[in-house]
């Protein structure tokens, strides 16, 4: 039995359906970041970084979204959420941790600035290029990652359920999504999983 620490609109999206597609038992904890719930000492002591997602298993607790979703992936091999090879599991952890370093850097200027600078008047100037910076990202996806169906082809994975969270940034970060319809049709048959169904519910 996992548990996983979340809050709506976050990296723990991919994380649980990852949990979900897997078919592993999980409960989860939701956090209220309006309430800074990811600040607080009980859960500071789960992940002293205050962010989530965060998944206690039995081995310990784990943090950082791309590193979940490969536990999850082979934990649960049998679901086939990796590729099974060194250099597809690598070609997923590229895609994966793009997401990670870049496009959620990306988009989180938009309302994240105070990470970055102490000059409120910066981070005015940060969420002006968060439709441009996002729009490269998307462009970049659609043209050079999203290699069929699903982001590494035939195969469904751990990386699509990530990628369908950024596609849910893409209208609010002022993205054009009509632009990028290989990305648009990937989130349409995210849409119709019987696991993704199962948890929006929760983030919503």
């Amino acid at each position: 039995m996992f548990t996983l620490y979340y809050a709506k609109g976050t990296a723990a999206l991919p994380v649980h359906i990852a949990l979900e597609e897997a078919g592993a038992e999980y409960e989860l904890r939701l956090l209220d970041f309006t309430a800074k719930d990811q600040l607080q000492p009980d859960y500071l002591n789960v992940n002293p970084k205050g962010r989530v997602p965060a998944l206690v298993t039995d081995d310990g607790i784990l943090t950082e979204a791309p590193a979940l979703l490969a536990y999850i992936g082979q934990t649960y091999s049998a679901a086939n959420l990796i590729p099974s090879t060194p250099f597809g599991f690598a070609q997923a952890q590229e895609f994966n941790l793009y997401i990670a370093a870049t496009v959620h850097v990306a988009h989180a200027h938009k309302m994240r600035g105070a990470r970055w600078s102490d000059d409120t008047a910066s981070h005015d100037a940060m969420r002006m290029k968060v439709a441009e910076n996002m729009t490269g990202c998307a462009e970049f996806i659609e043209n050079r990652y999203l290699k069929g169906p699903w982001v590494l082809g035939e195969q469904y994975s751990v990386c699509d359920p990530y990628l369908f969270l950024v596609t849910r940034w893409l209208k609010g970060d002022g993205v054009d999504e009509s632009a990028f319809p290989n990305i648009l049709a990937h989130r349409a048959r995210m849409e119709a999983r019987p696991a993704v169904q199962a948890v929006l519910k929760f983030h919503e």
